[in-house]
């Protein structure tokens, strides 16, 4: 992956506050994104392939539920990029954060997975 990739990916909001909630979460659904981000599926959805296809997402299916997380293969200098976007700008996924955290029937993890 280069640097203008990386970016590129994250160049649409709806990406990167999904990619930096991920990232907080270590894994979300698409449910828990769209209550988040107060956004319908379907475009929470195309955001999450578009991820995907970029190599910065990977899925792990339980059940029903298929969960975002983190690529495991994201290079050093992306992941630090995205560790200092969100310690240097805690404000930025706070209306999110608080959706999240306020969300009922949260889907739960297998605690052997995550």
């Amino acid at each position: 992956m280069t640097p203008q990739q990386f970016f590129k990916c994250l160049a649409d909001e709806t990406r990167l506050r999904s990619l930096l909630l991920i990232q907080q979460e270590e894994e979300l659904c698409v449910c828990e994104l769209t209550e988040a981000l107060d956004e319908i599926q379907p475009k929470i959805s195309r955001h999450l392939a578009q991820l995907r296809e970029c190599k910065l997402l990977e899925t792990r299916r339980q059940g029903q539920w298929m969960f975002y997380r983190l690529h495991r293969g994201l290079p050093d200098w992306a992941l630090a990029a995205l560790s200092a976007t969100l310690e240097g700008n805690a404000d930025f996924l706070a209306v999110n954060r608080a959706r999240l955290e306020h969300m009922g029937n949260r889907p739960q993890r297998r605690a052997a997975c995550c």
